[in-house]
């Protein structure tokens, strides 16, 4: 779906200084042997997240194809989506010039829960006493002044609570950027590794893992349907507003999908484009990419909004190439958002 700001509250938020110093010790951290065949070697942490390693290299970043062309290749949608693009300009070459780890897959809800269960940490959605977003079949997004498609905020929904089942090997969502952090920090102290979220860099070069098409699988958004969980035919029937922005095919999946549920990519990584948005580190900047350093950038100083990358179960095709860029507010907790950690 389009983008659109969040406001960000008055005052200062302490979430990330939450957490519990007597908690629960975890379980030790697993390195498995390096695979043959040249595969990135893999790392389990503490309460089950598996990393692969993700090889230095030099990509390009950014850059958006003309409008015409765009126009030929999403015919439902209306002009001003192609033009209004100016923050993925212009493409420039990123050297990623450290391998890091970065997650296999998202961060699922059993894993998210663990971390609560042991650390204490109180997520924001619970903390400020407002919930977040989450589905609802009587909802009807005509009848609010903002048209969202989902109905929030509302304290019923949460983590633990997006309006919809899931399961323990389903990605979090209901997360901010702040819980993303804390999660992190929580990981660092207890297992004496530097977790984090990825640079808004390191996620694409991750995302693309070799190629510069819109999506890892080529250009056609119809190859999306057998490749990532996205708007669909499952899911086209709930938002009848929307359906003519569905893909033609059917995922299997009218939400969430346990993570893992498709071909990974080159890189071993799984649901990089759809599932669930995913929190990168950086700022956003409408002009950064003009002045953005050719070597491990790390986005603006600072700013309002966060990035988050990747699309989700309820993203258009359009939304969820490989180079689209979106943002919210730190404090933002949405159905469709959820996270990715890396580790140095």
């Amino acid at each position: 779906m389009s983008r659109a700001r969040s406001a960000v509250p008055a005052g200062a938020l302490a979430a990330l200084a939450a957490l519990l110093a007597g908690c629960a010790a975890p379980s030790p951290p697993t390195q498995d042997a390096a695979p043959p065949h040249g595969r990135p070697a893999a790392w389990t942490n503490s309460i089950g997240m598996a990393f692969v390693q993700v090889p230095a290299g030099t990509f390009s970043m950014g850059g958006v194809e003309s409008p015409e062309a765009l126009a030929q290749a999403y015919p439902t949608l209306e002009p001003r989506r192609f033009t209004d693009l100016a923050d993925e300009q212009p493409a420039h070459t990123v050297h990623i010039s450290r391998a890091f780890y970065l997650g296999r897959h998202e961060v699922t809800v059993g894993q998210f829960r663990r971390f609560i269960d042991a650390s204490g940490y109180v997520p924001e959605s619970v903390a400020d006493g407002t919930g977040g977003y989450g589905y609802n079949a009587q909802y009807d997004p005509a009848t609010t002044r903002r048209g969202d498609a989902f109905e929030g905020r509302d304290p019923r929904y949460s983590w633990r609570n997006p309006g919809f089942a899931q399961g323990d090997d389903h990605p979090v969502v209901n997360v901010t950027w702040n819980d993303a952090q804390a999660l992190a920090a929580w990981l660092s102290r207890t297992e004496g590794h530097r977790y984090r979220l990825p640079t808004e860099a390191e996620w694409e070069y991750a995302c693309r893992a070799g190629t510069r098409t819109r999506y890892p699988h080529g250009d056609d958004p119809k190859g999306l349907a057998q490749m990532a969980n996205v708007f669909d035919q499952a899911a086209a029937p709930l938002w009848a507003r929307w359906q003519q922005h569905a893909l033609k095919g059917n995922d299997g999946y009218a939400f969430t999908a346990p993570v893992g549920s498709y071909a990974p990519n080159a890189f071993g990584l799984y649901d990089m484009l759809g599932n669930a948005w995913e929190w990168v580190a950086d700022w956003h900047g409408d002009d950064y990419y003009a002045q953005s350093p050719s070597y491990d950038p790390q986005g603006p100083a600072e700013g309002s909004v966060r990035v988050r990358r990747g699309g989700s179960w309820h993203t258009w095709s359009f939304y969820a190439r490989c180079g689209y860029r979106n943002w919210n507010s730190p404090q933002t907790r949405y159905t469709l958002v959820g996270i990715r950690l890396a580790r140095d």
